[in-house]
């Protein structure tokens, strides 16, 4: 067979993986949730026993990555050690023990002509995920699709290709002991870039949906190059905002957790808003905390003042997320000043207030428009496995179908089944 190149790249062979997959998307539709649930219990079982042999190849991609030069935060996402891959063995035992949402009736009722409509969930088809320096995703997105009856082509950096490669075999063996197609869950084993621009394309009609989970410059290209729907955030600006009726406690507990529990994640806080009414008792014991715990902060005048060790904030600081051990700091006029600041800088990922007063919270968990906001815990619980969907396939910030943890119900679509008994429309 004549292979077509382009740019050195081998497009048959990733037109093939998208037949295959359609093929394959075909069966896991149709599949009992015994045999999904075999499969991902398998591969559970699979990571465990390769464990050791997972955890020396990510050791390479790790050394790699820190030859290239890359970031602390970009090395935090790449490394996998012994308690990560268990987690991820777990989530896939966690996504086999939820419902199983193919096949559910969302909803029911019957039309005085005696129709019968139920709207009942299906899958989405082909997924295609692209993402970077997380093989925790291999699993993730792989396990999700397998469980909502997707098939799922997955493309992840070449900075963590061989940890990749070794969890998706983890997954293929699982597939294989359930008696399901292999092909279910690819891998695109090139990490050529142009085979990015050939997912987004749709690969001849194969992919229904894209779904990239990386840095702002990948997900700005998904979102502009994409011919098929995408699942998507562009970024995690989270703000933590502290009430003057908050408890200093609780408040410095949520604010060091939200920053620096893991840095490198979406759900990791960006900006800290305090009460301009609640600075004298509240300002200068949380900037001192951040401080304290090596956090660089970056403040407005007030903010500024408290502290020498705080640098002046530019207005670009507002806008970024750091994904590093960094956050910038601003008082306000009470909640509405933090909603207002929210609104502006804001990526409607995920928020949190920090408050005693129930009507304050309640107004800024009404008002807030973001996908997850929460009252008096750490925006770092922005994840699928904390909301008890077994893992995520990311947090979608969009409007359309799927807002938040993106998890087996959310990779459904539905469709309408309906019963009749020889009913005709009249002229």
């Amino acid at each position: 067979m004549t292979i077509r190149r382009q740019n050195g790249l081998a497009v048959d062979s990733l037109l093939a993986i998208g037949r295959q997959a359609k093929s394959a998307a075909r069966v896991l539709a149709l599949a009992p949730a015994a045999q999904k649930d075999r499969a991902l219990r398998a591969a559970a079982a699979a990571l465990r026993a390769r464990a050791d042999d997972i955890l020396a190849i990510n050791a390479a991609d790790q050394e790699a990555a820190r030859a290239a030069g890359r970031p602390a935060s970009f090395i935090d996402r790449l490394t996998l050690t012994g308690p990560r891959v268990e987690a991820i063995a777990r989530g896939l035992e966690d996504i086999a023990a939820l419902p199983d949402p193919v096949g559910a009736v969302i909803a029911s009722w019957e039309r005085p002509n005696g129709l019968k409509i139920s709207r009942v969930r299906v899958p989405l088809g082909v997924i295609g995920m692209i993402y970077e320096s997380r093989p925790n995703v291999t699993a993730d997105a792989g396990g999700l699709c397998l469980k909502s009856g997707n098939a799922a082509i997955l493309r992840g950096g070449s900075e963590c290709f061989e940890s990749n490669r070794a969890i998706h075999a983890c997954l293929a063996e699982g597939l294989r002991t359930a008696g399901l197609p292999e092909t279910a869950i690819q891998l695109v084993t090139t990490t050529d870039r142009d085979a990015v621009g050939y997912m987004l394309e749709g690969l001849g009609g194969a992919i229904d949906v894209i779904v990239p989970r990386g840095g702002k410059s990948l997900v700005e290209r998904v979102q502009k190059e994409a011919r098929v729907p995408v699942f998507a955030h562009l970024e995690g600006i989270c703000h933590v905002y502290v009430d003057k009726a908050a408890d200093l406690e609780m408040a410095r507990a949520i604010v060091l957790n939200a920053k620096l529990r893991r840095t490198g994640v979406c759900g990791a806080a960006e900006t800290l808003l305090v009460d301009e009414a609640g600075a004298a008792q509240l300002l200068r014991p949380l900037v001192q905390a951040l401080l304290d715990a090596g956090c660089e902060v970056r403040g407005d005048e007030a903010t500024c003042a408290v502290d020498a060790r705080v640098v002046p904030a530019a207005e670009a600081d507002w806008h970024t997320e750091y994904l590093d051990a960094i956050i910038s700091v601003k008082l306000v006029p009470g909640v509405r000043g933090a909603i207002d600041h929210i609104a502006k800088y804001g990526s409607q990922h995920t928020e949190s207030i920090v408050t005693d007063d129930p009507a304050t919270a309640e107004t800024f968990l009404r008002e807030v428009d973001s996908a997850i906001v929460l009252h008096n815990a750490s925006t770092q619980f922005a994840d699928g496995g904390e909301f008890g969907m077994g893992a995520e396939i990311g947090i979608a910030t969009g409007r359309f179908h799927a807002r938040g943890p993106v998890g087996v119900e959310q990779l459904t679509t539905f469709k309408y089944a309906v019963r009749g008994n020889g009913q005709i429309r009249p002229l």
